[in-house]
Formats: structure tokens, C-alpha cells, sequence
């Protein structure tokens, strides 16, 4: 007599169902699998309880546990300001100059710098001070303003063209073609004269007349030589290292009507220890001055 609940071929049981001629076998799941199920079902459940967890219109299960992650936060990052302290008040009671001679001190502020310098920074000037374009560079020896402590301080805590502080450093580059101060043709004489200075291929005819119409117009922020000057923010044109561009198109344009940089005035979005932290930090990146 044939078992119509098993399979005349596999000999396993089926469940009764047939599609044409089909027969549906009943494997059950592995015992194995549906413990491993029900555990985690129950662990879920019991999470549920234990944890805030479910949403609702006015707010949520608090669970019995009373857990609250940004309580949680909240002790750990006063614990860890506590431990940071003694650190932060010996910082803050020493000038930059101090922190660099300190060994211990400099650890510390070179560890915090960083990662101040990469939370506010690196969005501009990219990791490591690499820089970015129209960003510059900090990694390298090149100053705009200064590279010593003192005067990446300086810097750092009221900026570049910072609306916001009156004693932000600042410096305009007068637009010399938008405003007609310079012809064209001055502008392209004064243009192969600045290519010539850093040993860009330029027409020496032309660097010539314009070395006339840069000792008349730029040396006073730029230097005689092309030097650059710190006091006045004006970048040295000799060394190949360029913000916007070396190319004769870019240099005609920023004679033409410059693009000027700004700098947010970091004094008071950074405490007074931050600040010192952040300029020891970047006067490591490029060696300092």
C-alpha cells in the first residue's frame, strides 16, 4: 500500500500539496537554525525592555534601564577634559614660543593641534597643511604674513581680510586693468616680467618694458626684486610657488582685477589654549621660521 504523504521517488514526506503532478515535500527547518531564531527574537524583545527603543507620537520607550547615550557622551567628554586639565591650564599660561621649548608641553599641543587643525583647517588647507587650490600651502617654507610662532598666531587668531576683526591683517592688491591704472599692454609688459622672475619662458622685450612698470606699480608691496614682503602680506614672485596659478593667462587676470583670499579671525571660536595648540602645529608643518 503506497503512503500518499510521501514522495513515491525521494521517499520523503510531502504536505499533501501537487501542482501538475508536483508534489510539495515538508522539509522542516533545521532544529538548530529555529533555536538560533527564537533566541535572537527573545533577545530582541528583551532588548526592548531594557533599552529606549520604540518610537512613538510624543516621544519613546525609555526602557528600564533608564540608558541614555548622550548622558553616556556627556561623562565621558568631561572625564577625558578633566584628565586634558592640567595640560590645557599649563598651555594656556605659556606663550607659544614657551610650548615649542617644552618638550612635554609640545607633544601634547602638536597631538591637540592636529586635531583642532583638522576639525576647522583641513576643509581649506586639506590634511597636513598639503593645501588646496587658491588654498595655500602650509607644509612648505612659504610665507605670505610671516612664519615664525608670533606671527602664525597672529594670524590664526584674527585672520586675513576678517571683516569681523579690526586687527585682521589685510592688504589689497589694487585692480590695475579693471580700474585703468595700467593699459593692457602694461598689464602683458608687467606679466612676462613677473614669469621672467621665477625662470618662466617670457618675451624679453616685453619683460623688459614691464620691469619698468612693476618697479612703478608693485615693488612697493611685492619688493624690488620680487621678493615678496611679510609685513605686507605680498607674496614673493621668484620662487615658483603660486596661490591662483603661474600661467600668463592667470598672472594677466590677477593684475587685471585680483582675487583676494579671506581668513575667518579664529579669537573666539577657539579657546586662548586651542590657538597656541594650532600654531605650534602648523609652524611644524613647513619647519616654521
Amino acid at each position: 500500500m503506497t503512503d500518499i504523504n510521501k514522495d513515491q521517488l525521494t521517499g520523503k514526506p510531502t504536505t499533501g500539496h501537487s501542482w501538475d503532478g508536483i508534489q510539495e515535500l515538508n522539509n522542516p527547518l533545521p532544529k538548530w537554525w529555529l533555536t538560533v531564531l527564537y533566541a535572537c527574537i527573545a533577545f530582541s524583545i528583551l532588548w526592548w525592555v531594557l533599552y529606549p527603543a520604540i518610537p512613538g507620537f510624543s516621544g519613546y520607550t525609555k526602557g528600564i534601564l533608564g540608558y541614555d547615550q548622550r548622558a553616556d557622551y556627556a561623562q565621558q567628554a568631561a572625564a577625558a577634559a578633566e584628565a586634558q586639565k592640567v595640560w590645557i591650564d599649563k598651555i594656556s599660561a605659556a606663550s607659544a614660543e614657551q610650548i615649542n621649548g617644552d618638550a612635554e608641553l609640545l607633544n601634547f599641543a602638536m597631538s591637540g593641534g592636529k586635531a583642532v587643525f583638522n576639525e576647522n583647517c583641513a576643509a581649506c588647507h586639506a590634511p597636513g597643511g598639503a593645501g588646496r587650490p587658491a588654498y595655500p600651502v602650509l607644509a612648505d617654507d612659504d610665507w605670505l604674513w610671516g612664519g615664525d610662532l608670533a606671527q602664525i598666531e597672529q594670524t590664526i587668531r584674527h585672520g586675513i581680510r576678517a571683516t569681523t576683526d579690526e586687527a585682521t591683517r589685510s592688504n589689497i592688491m589694487p585692480n590695475f586693468g579693471a580700474d585703468g591704472v595700467l593699459t593692457p599692454e602694461q598689464i602683458a609688459d608687467v606679466t612676462a616680467f613677473v614669469m621672467s622672475l621665477s625662470g618662466e619662458k617670457a618675451d624679453a622685450t616685453a619683460a623688459e618694458r614691464g620691469k619698468t612698470v612693476f618697479a612703478d606699480n608693485c615693488a612697493a608691496c611685492h619688493g624690488e626684486q620680487g621678493k615678496g614682503n611679510l609685513e605686507l602680506g605680498g607674496p614673493n614672485l621668484t620662487d615658483s610657488i603660486w596661490l591662483y596659478g603661474g600661467d600668463a593667462k592667470t598672472i594677466t587676470a590677477q593684475v587685471t582685477k585680483p582675487r583676494h583670499g579671506v581668513m575667518p579671525a579664529w579669537q573666539g571660536r577657539l579657546s586662548d589654549a586651542q590657538i597656541k595648540m594650532l600654531a605650534v602645529y602648523v609652524h611644524a608643518l613647513g619647519g616654521g621660521q
